[in-house]
């Protein structure tokens, strides 16, 4: 499948066009309907191109109104707002990235259209029950399998079950590696898609006294 084929603004294509060709997970996101807004549980190694997954469901959402980017880390957070801001530059659309501990509203993140949040800084929002959240049409879940995790997990779960309550928005979870990701398709309501294909192949071996033997 070609990037130039999907019904997506123009700037998408351009920004894009050095990649025509969409890999194996953006192809079955596409086809399992994430440009139709339907939610999707994307399970693929690094580097196969789950971030265009994302970027797919953003810019689609941004049509109709706003999208979350929601990441575990500030660096994370960094990066994707650069990532983002790119992409955007000479668009309508303003993106913003909010990290801050501080428990407010941040009613200036009224104004923009991608958010960039961590799940703390998401979470603070809800509680405060800012209005724009009713504009939200799409919201990434980056590094999804998080949500075993001991720490940032129940944060993360509250956060998911409270926007499937609130607005029932596209919900597009991506992750390298999940052990039970039948079952978290499920509680999302979401199509799983799952693909192995990796840009470069990954070898196995044993480094000793200066020599690899692989396996």
């Amino acid at each position: 499948m070609e990037l130039k084929e999907l019904s997506l603004p123009d700037f998408f294509k351009i920004y894009y066009s050095k990649f025509p060709q969409l890999t194996p997970i953006q192809e079955k996101s596409v086809k399992a309907g994430l440009l139709e807004k339907r939610s999707i549980l994307a399970c693929a190694p690094t580097a196969s191109g789950k971030t265009l997954v994302a970027t797919m469901a953003i810019c689609k959402a941004l049509e109709e109104g706003k999208a979350i980017y929601i990441v575990p880390l500030k660096a994370l957070a960094g990066e994707k707002f650069k990532e983002y801001q790119s992409l955007l530059k000479g668009t309508e659309f303003k993106v913003v990235m909010s990290t801050g501990d501080i428990d407010s509203d941040s009613s200036y993140l009224a104004s923009y259209d991608l958010l960039i949040l961590t799940t703390e800084k998401l979470d603070s929002l809800l509680r405060h029950k800012v209005s724009w959240i009713s504009e939200v049409k799409s919201v990434i879940i980056d590094e999804i399998h998080l949500l075993n995790d001991p720490t940032r997990g129940p944060t993360l779960e509250v956060i998911i079950t409270l926007l499937k309550q609130l607005i029932k928005p596209q919900l597009v979870g991506l992750s390298a590696t999940i052990g039970n990701s039948k079952e978290l398709a499920g509680w999302l309501e979401a199509d799983l898609v799952i693909d192995d294909w990796r840009p470069v192949e990954l070898k196995q071996g044993i480094f000793n006294e200066g020599k690899t033997e692989f396996y």
